[in-house]
């Protein structure tokens, strides 16, 4: 192996929660700063709880509400379309042809 190419090593690095609880364990970095820990997450306490990284469930939440208003708005045209068709059909009524006369011989 070559020496020196690899990160120092601290034994006693401190991992600081946004709960507020501090655990020591080993990393290559001294002080860590974490979103969610064994002590807040939702699966260890039994609470539940949205965890929220950048609004990702508000996001989420709109583009489903965009895609049913998109949806509901594609039905209507449709619906528009297919009672045009019909009041079209309605509207146009065949022509009357006379039969064809056969042509006379000479």
């Amino acid at each position: 192996m070559k020496k020196e190419i690899h990160p120092k090593y601290f034994e006693k690095a401190e991992m600081h929660c946004s709960c507020g609880a501090v655990f020591v364990t080993g990393s290559t970095e001294e002080t860590l700063h974490i979103e969610i820990c064994s002590q807040c997450h939702p699966f260890y306490t039994g609470k539940k709880k949205v965890v929220d990284t950048l609004g990702r469930v508000d996001r989420f939440k709109r583009m489903t509400e965009r895609a049913d208003k998109k949806r509901a708005e594609t039905e209507k045209t449709k619906e528009n379309k297919k009672k045009r068709a019909t009041k079209k059909e309605e509207v146009e009524t065949p022509k009357k042809t006379s039969p064809k006369k056969p042509a006379s011989k000479k």
